[in-house]
């Protein structure tokens, strides 16, 4: 599978007016989570915006997720653009520190 960046350019006063949009922005992220799709999400400082990691088969996702999100739908967001991502370093199984530290102090 592949990783997509989901990019979002965002309104000036975004942190004002996100409020009542927000509770079903994050059920829409934990739900893209449960189903093994978002790997990472989070805003972007400076200038203002967001960055959405979805592993997936195809971008499809991601486009959904963004045409589904109260933020796009209600203005919040700008613009919004899906891009491949290439991993090169890091989509690696996640090693067991135990195991790591168990295997130096036998060395």
């Amino acid at each position: 599978m592949a990783y997509y960046a989901l990019f979002y350019e965002v309104v000036d006063d975004f942190i004002a007016r996100r409020a009542s949009f927000r509770d079903e922005h994050l059920r829409l992220a934990r739900e893209a989570r449960a189903r093994g799709e978002l790997v990472l999400a989070g805003a972007l400082a400076d200038p203002p915006g967001a960055l959405i990691i979805l592993q997936a088969d195809s971008p499809a996702p991601a486009e959904a997720f963004a045409r589904q999100d109260p933020y796009v739908k209600n203005g919040l967001v700008t613009s919004w653009k899906v891009r491949n991502w290439a991993v090169v370093v890091g989509n690696e199984e996640p090693r067991d520190r135990f195991d790591e530290k168990r295997a130096a102090e036998s060395a």
